[in-house]
């Protein structure tokens, strides 16, 4: 339902922006109108939790599991709701049935780690540790050990809450050793920590002599990835001149000395959809993600790998699968770009959709069941079937005729009227069309927009009964009191000014003396209109 995804997407604009409580009523709104979309339950799980609400965040993400027992998103959004409320056993519960669905989820391992550290540090002899201590103590295998040692955690305890005890710490060597990058200290054995608060350094004077020049960041590193990163410029330098053969021997030259790094992977993708080898550039973007997500990619590479996949689907119009790549890339990483482009998608899926189910043979089998139901009374059923002809084919515009006919029977006017709008719309001269309106416009009391209606039958087919008939019935009963129709039509400005333009008295008057000329004036639109305002009011009619 398009009002269902407007509303998710005013909710996903509101939570991006902050706006919590804003969100959580557009989420709201938008279940109203689909109870069982687990996305919008998740996503106001989400909105719930950063709002502070974490019960009922709790409650939307066990809704939304109920709802998609297989999406490892529900499970993130259980475990994150748990986690706040201080459930630590069933949130670490919760994350572990999400990885069992998607094991390289990189989210949902951190958010794993995280939690098991919070629950750390809630237990006896951790509760005054800080939990990304505690975080970065269980991510790494040297420093994991060391929570079960009780002389540790005492240690570390003191320096939580005097920072000078960190000498105690410097004693240790095995302690100091695996503590430095943790604790982000220049921590030198036998040196006290200076206690006072940390002065700006003093600017240096610039020398005299002309300074040797520094070395570049990758002087440091190791000559294999020294070495890739030569080569990934070289290849930059060939696809930008569109020689892509060359490209890809620099590229893939990168990936021999670096197999692990993501970029590379998907530079050689770049080149695939540059020579039109959609198929090789999917392949190439999947074992980029196999090796990202190995080796903890940052999650917009990830991104960039499904988008492009989907943008090589959609090159060669398999709009489906570039659908669900476009969606897989914003679960990474949300972008107005990707947004964009689903929404196109979705419109060129709608579309095809509409033209594959289009059959004018089984249209009329639809229309010639809809005749027959008409034909015994039964309108409801008739219904159906005229709406699966025009389903069928939708440019007839004698379904809508019919189905309108229908409507007229069951006094649904409103729904009868834009029927024949559509009618009118596809073949202006279908004088049926025009003659069904005046009907339902009679049905409605609106006898001047129904006099209309009969008088655009009659330039049709001056001769028609059915018109005719329609035509001298409102006629009559706009005529019935002069009077009441002269004064309410007198009270209408737009009527007023047109009375008062000399030119239109005149034509008034000649039509009076000449009904004839009354064809010339019609062919001036404006003039036309304005006879059409004042027939319509009742002030004029035209036999």
């Amino acid at each position: 339902m398009a009002q269902v995804t407007a509303l998710k997407e005013k909710g996903n604009s509101a939570l991006q922006d902050g706006k919590f409580e804003e969100a959580i009523k557009h989420y709201t709104d938008a279940i109203a109108l689909d109870e069982d979309n687990h996305v919008l339950y998740s996503n106001r799980s989400a909105a719930y939790a950063k709002a502070g609400k974490y019960e009922q965040a709790l409650e939307d993400a066990e809704k939304t599991v109920t709802l998609k027992s297989d999406w490892a998103r529900g499970y993130s959004r259980k475990g994150s709701a748990l986690a706040y409320l201080g459930k630590y056993d069933e949130s670490i519960a919760a994350y572990n049935i999400g990885l069992e669905l998607e094991p390289e989820n990189v989210p949902l391992k951190n958010a794993l780690e995280e939690v098991k550290a919070r629950k750390l540090a809630s237990g006896v002899g951790h509760r005054d540790i800080p939990a990304d201590f505690l975080t970065k103590l269980l991510s790494d295998p040297t420093t994991r050990n060391f929570l079960n040692n009780p002389e540790f955690l005492e240690v570390l305890q003191e320096v939580t809450n005097n920072q000078q005890a960190i000498n105690t710490l410097l004693q240790n060597k095995k302690i100091n050793s695996n503590l430095k990058d943790l604790l982000g200290q220049n921590m030198d054995a036998g040196e006290p920590m200076d206690t006072d608060p940390p002065q700006p350094p003093k600017p240096q004077k610039p020398k005299e002599e002309p300074s040797k020049p520094q070395k570049k960041d990758e002087d440091n590193l190791p000559p294999e990835k020294r070495e890739a990163l030569n080569e990934k410029q070289l290849g930059n330098n060939a696809y930008k001149k569109k020689n892509f053969e060359e490209a890809l021997k620099h590229y893939n030259r990168a990936i021999e000395l670096e197999p692990t790094e993501i970029i590379y992977q998907l530079n050689v993708a770049a080149v695939y959809f540059e020579q039109k080898e959609y198929e090789k550039c999917i392949s190439q973007c999947e074992k980029a993600i196999d090796i990202g997500r190995e080796n903890r990619a940052d999650f917009k590479l990830i991104a960039k790998a499904f988008t492009r996949i989907g943008h090589a689907y959609k090159k060669v119009e398999n709009w489906k699968q570039a659908k669900v790549y476009y969606e897989k890339s914003m679960s990474e990483h949300r972008t107005p770009e990707i947004k964009t482009l689903l929404s196109d998608i979705d419109k060129i899926i709608k579309e095809e959709e509409r033209k594959a189910y289009i059959d004018p043979v089984k249209a009329e089998e639809e229309k010639e069941l809809g005749n027959q139901r008409y034909k015994d009374g039964d309108y409801p059923t008739a219904i159906k079937h005229y709406t699966e002809a025009i389903k069928r084919n939708p440019d007839d515009p004698k379904y809508y005729s019919n189905r309108a006919a229908c409507y007229t029977k069951l006094a649904a006017f409103d729904l009868g009227l834009k029927d024949c709008e559509k009618c009118i719309e596809f073949d202006p001269k279908f004088i049926k069309g025009w003659i069904r309106k005046g009907k339902i416009l009679q049905g409605m009391q609106q006898q001047r927009k129904a006099l209309t209606a009969y008088q655009k039958a009659l330039e049709l087919d001056p001769s028609n009964s059915e018109a005719l008939e329609g035509y001298r019935s409102c006629a009559v009963s706009v005529s019935s009191n002069p009077e009441e129709v002269r004064k309410r039509a007198m009270a209408d400005p737009e009527v007023q000014s047109i009375l008062r333009d000399p030119a239109m008295r005149l034509i008034l008057e000649q039509m009076q003396s000449d009904p004839r000329a009354l064809q010339d004036h019609l062919k001036n639109p404006d003039i036309a209109a304005k006879l059409q305002k004042l027939l319509e009011s009742g002030l004029i009619a035209i036999y």
